[in-house]
C-alpha cells in the first residue's frame, strides 16, 4: 500500500507542477500580447503626434516666408504656438473706443490679406484649415466711470463690432472669388473684451492688449480623433 500510495502522491505533485507551468505559460503569453499592443498603441499616437506637429511647422514656416519682410513695418507678430499673426499698433487700427477701420489699418489689410489667404486656400492647406478667427482684443479699462463687469461687457462689444468690421471690409475689397468661395465659411469673427491680457512683468500692457489676431485653427484634432477611432490590428 506503501508504495501505492508513494506513486499516487508523486503524480498529484506532477499534475500540479504541470499546471502550474500551463498557467504560467498562458501568463507570459497574455502580457507579451498586452505589451505588443500598448507598444502599437503608442507607435500610433506618435504617428499621430508627428503629423499634427508637422502641419503646424509647415504651415508656420510658410507664412514667416511670406510675411517675413512684412512683420516689423506693420508692428505684427507671427506666434508659431498658436499660428496667429497678431497686430500690435492699436493707434493705427481704431480710434480709441471705435471700431471704424483707420486708413493706416486698411491699407495694411490690402496687403495682407490677399496673401494669407494665398496660403490657406492653397492645395497643400486647404483641407486642413478648420477655421480662420478674426479675434479681436481690448485692454481692461474704459473711458467712462463703470464698473469692472460693466466694462468688460462695453469692451465685448466693442471688440466684436471692430472684429465683425474688419471682416466687412475684407469682403468688400476681396478681388479673388474662388478663393472667398473656399475660405467664407470657416471665417469667424470673435470679440474677447479683456479675456487675454498681455501682461508684462505682472502687470498689464495695456497698449500691448489692444490688438487684433488673425489666427488658423486646423482640423488637427478632428483627424486625431478619426485616427483613434479606427480599431487597432
Amino acid at each position: 500500500m506503501s508504495i501505492f500510495n508513494g506513486q499516487n502522491e508523486d503524480n498529484h505533485w506532477f499534475s500540479i507542477a504541470d499546471l502550474m507551468s500551463v498557467l504560467m505559460l498562458i501568463y507570459i503569453f497574455i502580457s507579451v500580447i498586452y505589451i505588443i499592443k500598448i507598444t502599437h498603441e503608442k507607435n500610433r499616437i506618435e504617428k499621430i503626434a508627428v503629423s499634427y506637429n508637422q502641419l503646424q511647422y509647415e504651415l508656420y514656416k510658410d507664412l514667416e516666408s511670406e510675411f517675413k519682410d512684412d512683420l516689423k513695418k506693420w508692428n505684427a507678430v507671427l506666434d508659431q504656438s498658436t499660428l496667429s499673426v497678431r497686430f500690435e499698433e492699436p493707434i493705427i487700427f481704431f480710434n480709441r473706443g471705435s471700431a471704424t477701420l483707420k486708413e493706416e489699418f486698411k491699407v495694411i489689410l490690402n496687403d495682407f490679406f490677399p496673401r494669407y489667404l494665398k496660403i490657406l486656400t492653397s492645395d497643400k492647406y486647404r483641407d486642413d484649415v478648420e477655421e480662420i478667427r478674426i479675434e479681436g482684443h481690448t485692454s481692461s479699462e474704459w473711458a467712462e466711470n463703470l464698473s469692472k463687469d460693466e466694462i468688460y461687457l462695453k469692451n465685448m462689444e466693442l471688440s466684436q463690432d471692430r472684429t465683425r468690421n474688419v471682416l466687412a471690409y475684407l469682403l468688400e475689397h476681396q478681388q479673388n472669388n474662388e478663393q472667398l468661395a473656399l475660405i467664407l465659411p470657416k471665417i469667424t469673427t470673435n470679440g474677447l473684451s479683456s479675456s487675454k491680457l498681455i501682461m508684462k512683468n505682472g502687470l498689464e500692457d495695456k497698449e500691448a492688449s489692444r490688438r487684433v489676431e488673425f489666427r488658423v485653427r486646423t482640423n488637427a484634432e478632428k483627424q486625431i480623433t478619426r485616427i483613434l477611432t479606427i480599431p487597432s490590428n
